[in-house]
């Protein structure tokens, strides 16, 4: 079932790559239309598709469920911070491109992919603890990944700089941070949204996956095949981040949580492929961005390996 599941994501997703490539290559999506809509999906869609994930009237988990399941997981973030920072040392990944594998590394498709696949796999219930992995998700790429970005970015431009201390405080404050606070407030409130709001969110927070694809085939349309698949060290990495650091974080959390439920979420959603969102970041700053491109795409693909091999270690 998983395995099925697995392929069927991972083939809406070359269609609407393959779309975004077909709509660059007939000049109806331009370069500068791709980062414009990055900027629509950093600051409305995005926050929208979180948001919704609140307002969804099915089971409540318990506040101690709840507890467990942040607490493991801003574990499980803490360890990829760690392994991104260890595996471009350990590759031999020159300097300048320490920020891609960092990226990659610590930022999962949890969203595009992981809501879909979880509840597919594991039932609507899971979509409560994959709503916490997207709050830890969207606080951590707002504050960390834009910091990666902006030194990296800083370092290509040789222009650089210190931030002063209320300047990087004022950076917090984004759609991402804001959306993600929201998240938390109206699912433990549980208050009542109107449903002309309701689904004006729902409707802006399904444009996501869309557009995002849209973003990354216009990306991959730029490339030639061998610019994609012909780097090694993209491929050790895949095997690394998809599969042994997915095994390992659940047999490192079983020790300590009873819950089949966070166990198998939080292994989905370490095993899915390397997030869009650095890509549309990278693309704000006006940054290169073939090595993330290339590192998304092939993550993507290999999935339909790495994936399922990580679902054999699912909790029954």
């Amino acid at each position: 079932m998983s395995i099925t599941v697995v392929l069927q994501q991972m083939v809406i997703i070359f269609i609407l790559i393959g779309i975004g490539m077909i709509l660059f290559r007939r000049s109806l999506l331009s370069e500068e239309g791709s980062k414009q809509i990055s900027g629509l999906i950093i600051n409305v869609t995005n926050p929208a598709l979180l948001i919704c994930s609140a307002l969804d009237d099915g089971p409540k988990a318990s506040l101690r469920e709840l507890g467990i399941a942040l607490a493991a997981y801003s574990a499980v973030f803490a360890i990829l911070i760690v392994v991104g920072f260890l595996i471009p040392y350990l590759l031999c990944i020159p300097k300048k491109l320490h920020y891609t594998y960092q990226m990659l590394t610590i930022f999962g498709n949890v969203g595009f992919i992981g809501i879909p696949l979880a509840s597919a796999v594991l039932g609507s219930e899971s979509l409560i603890f994959v709503s916490i992995f997207n709050l830890l998700f969207n606080l951590l790429i707002y504050t960390l990944g834009i910091s990666l970005l902006q030194r990296a970015a800083g370092g290509q431009t040789e222009e650089g700089s210190a931030v002063s201390a209320g300047g990087r405080l004022k950076k917090l404050v984004n759609a991402g941070t804001i959306s993600a606070a929201l998240t938390v407030i109206f699912y433990l409130g549980n208050f009542p949204v109107p449903t002309i709001l309701s689904s004006a969110l729902s409707y802006t927070g399904r444009a996501t996956t869309l557009l995002s694809m849209l973003v990354l085939g216009v990306s991959v349309a730029q490339m030639v095949p061998r610019e994609i698949f012909s780097h090694p060290k993209l491929y050790l990495f895949t095997l690394l981040r998809q599969i042994l650091v997915p095994i390992g974080c659940i047999l490192l959390m079983r020790s300590f949580i009873d819950s089949r439920l966070i166990l198998n979420t939080m292994l989905l959603m370490v095993a899915v492929p390397a997030a869009n969102m650095p890509l549309m970041l990278a693309k704000q700053l006006d940054m290169e961005t073939g090595s993330i491109s290339q590192g998304i795409i092939l993550t993507t693909v290999l999935s339909l390996v790495t994936v399922p091999a990580a679902c054999l270690f699912l909790i029954p």
